[in-house]
């Protein structure tokens, strides 16, 4: 899809882009310039291999107020964007024999994580009606003895869902009872609309579940920094330890200025971040009500991060340009074809019937690419 619309708008054909995954903001300009004073300064080298320890403490900081959660320094790692730390995690906990659990919608790069640390992902239903939360009778359905781990995103990608703290107590419980790690990926933690965002491990503390959590964090989607590449990792010591271990010989440390400028990040001015949501906040309404505009379309109101995953299914099956439109790569195809909007295929992310629609971009953008993906599915048959 990428490709295609790269070649589009190569050819000046003008295209509407719903499928980018990180802010459409720019860093805020008191983190870029911490960063350009980094630069001047001469903060160009090698950092320990952990992260700085004033970054280190500068997270410990933030965790204690925001997540109300108490860390040490030897339990925090930093690593070169939360991708490094999801996958620093997996090779560090999975060998080949084991299986670990995957919630479909899932993002498309868990399950490959998972067998690049030779373990076998397996796959367990949600339900789209309750913010994508776990099917726990289908989990029940596939535990076994070779499963080691779980790795839980909410809010989520590709879906935007909010577990309830009901959901992730029971998920906790079972971790307990089978000797389960969890690894809860919190990237867009600060992207929460109605309600208040609660770490998974904190759920865990405050009822004294005892279930292993390794929590996963960015500076990515809460700061705009995407580029910048910074993620970071708390938890069980023995766990961070040896997944410094393994970064070490991959990429010895994070980016030294990137480093330097999540310092301002977290201890500076939380406006921006402010800001930044409630922006999304009223993007994301209009784009769900267009979305359930849409002929044959349902689309749940996502409680987090910057998607809608609206389903498309009532077109499978169906012909467009003489075409049966057999997946959502199908439809996904013909949309940018015919409207010149880009979405992205449920498929990819184990949700046949589905299409993710980023809102992060501005208003006219939406209301503009969704009035152009109205008169394309108007022309199925």
């Amino acid at each position: 899809m990428a490709t295609r619309a790269a070649e589009m708008k190569a050819k000046g054909i003008p295209v509407i882009n719903f499928g980018v995954g990180e802010p459409d903001f720019n860093t805020p300009a008191h983190i870029i310039n911490a960063g350009k004073k980094a630069m001047d300064d001469g903060f160009t080298k090698y950092t320990a291999g952990p992260g700085m320890i004033e970054l280190r403490e500068a997270i410990i900081e933030k965790l204690k107020r925001e997540n109300k959660l108490e860390f040490t320094l030897d339990q925090i790692l930093v690593s070169n964007g939360e991708k490094q730390s999801l996958y620093n995690a997996c090779q560090a906990l999975f060998q080949e024999g084991n299986e670990v659990i995957n919630f479909a919608p899932y993002w498309v790069s868990f399950p490959e994580m998972v067998r690049l640390a030779d373990a076998e992902p397996i796959f367990v239903k949600t339900d789209s009606n309750k913010q994508f939360e776990p099917d726990f009778d289908d989990l029940e359905s596939k535990i076994t003895p070779n499963i080691k781990g779980v790795i839980m995103n909410s809010p989520s990608n590709p879906t935007g869902g909010v577990w309830s703290e009901q959901a992730v107590i029971k998920l906790l419980n079972l971790a307990v009872k089978h000797n389960w790690v969890i690894i809860s990926d919190e990237c867009y933690e600060r992207l929460v609309f109605e309600q208040s965002f609660v770490s998974t491990e904190k759920i865990n503390r405050d009822h004294q579940i005892g279930a292993e959590v390794l929590t996963c964090l960015s500076m990515s989607k809460t700061y705009a920094m995407t580029g910048w590449r910074i993620g970071y990792t708390a938890g069980n010591k023995v766990l961070t330890k040896a997944m410094a271990k393994i970064q070490g010989q991959a990429t010895s440390c994070a980016n030294s200025i990137g480093q330097k400028a999540s310092i301002e990040a977290l201890t500076g001015d939380q406006t921006c971040v402010t800001d930044m949501r409630d922006q999304f906040k009223e993007r994301r309404n209009v784009m769900v009500q267009l979305l359930n505009d849409l002929p044959g379309v349902k689309c749940e109101m996502p409680g987090g991060a910057f998607y809608t995953f609206a389903d498309f299914s009532s077109y499978l099956g169906r012909k467009a340009d003489g075409k049966i439109l057999k997946d959502s790569f199908d439809i996904s195809e013909y949309i940018l074809g015919c409207a010149q909007v880009v979405t992205v295929p449920g498929d990819g992310f184990g949700a046949p019937g589905y299409i993710r629609f980023s809102f992060a971009t501005n208003i006219e953008i939406i209301q503009n690419g969704l009035e152009k993906v109205k008169s394309a599915l108007k022309q199925i048959v």
